[in-house]
């Protein structure tokens, strides 16, 4: 597997990640459960970074095969 398919793996990862974050941050709230709402929240900026990671991946997957 290259970099840049390496990179759009973790950007589809990294997409389910935040909605699966959104959705325990929801339910969360809701229930008035504040460690599930807490660990929503952290998997949903984990779910972001991780798609930041995949892009920069990507981008130096599709870079190295111009040089």
């Amino acid at each position: 597997m290259g970099l840049k398919e390496r990179g759009q793996d973790n950007q589809v990862r990294g997409v389910a990640n935040v909605v699966e974050g959104k959705i325990n941050e929801v339910v969360g709230a809701v229930k008035g459960d504040l460690s599930q709402e807490l660990k929503g929240k952290a998997q949903k900026n984990l779910g972001k970074l991780q798609g930041k990671v995949g892009r920069a991946e990507e981008r130096a997957g599709t870079d190295s095969k111009k040089a």
